[in-house]
């Protein structure tokens, strides 16, 4: 079973998002709290009460295991009717929150200016 230290879910949010997206702190700390926002303290939220966009960013999260989608079934004046619930997968969170970020394998020539290549490059 994981164990993890004692953190605030929105500590956790931003690590997860930052690790599972390789997304800067900054866009991982404007995201989750988008996403808190729309849960608004709740463990569930339904899916009818978000908009369209919110419900874009929540299938990517959901493709990520990052939140979880619950149906329910129920009869309305005869009609068989469903509602579906959002929720965070804290135990996913938890492990994503704790990994390390992968550094890209090349990121060392990102940082070198765009001069310095043209220099090289006419220097051939």
């Amino acid at each position: 079973m994981y164990v993890c230290e004692e953190k605030s879910m929105d500590e956790l949010l931003i690590k997860a998002l930052k690790n599972t997206f390789n997304m800067k702190k900054e866009d991982a700390i404007g995201l989750a709290k988008t996403v808190e926002k729309i849960f608004d303290g709740n463990k569930e939220v339904e899916d009818m009460s978000i908009d369209k966009y919110a419900r874009a960013l929540f299938y990517e999260l959901l493709n990520e295991k990052l939140l979880k989608l619950r149906r329910e079934e129920y009869k309305e004046q005869g009609k068989n009717m469903r509602k579906y619930y959002w929720s965070f997968n804290k135990p996913k969170i938890e492990k994503e929150a704790s990994k390390k970020q992968k550094k890209e394998l090349y990121a060392i020539y990102h940082e070198i200016p765009e001069k310095v290549w043209a220099q090289r490059l006419s220097a051939q």
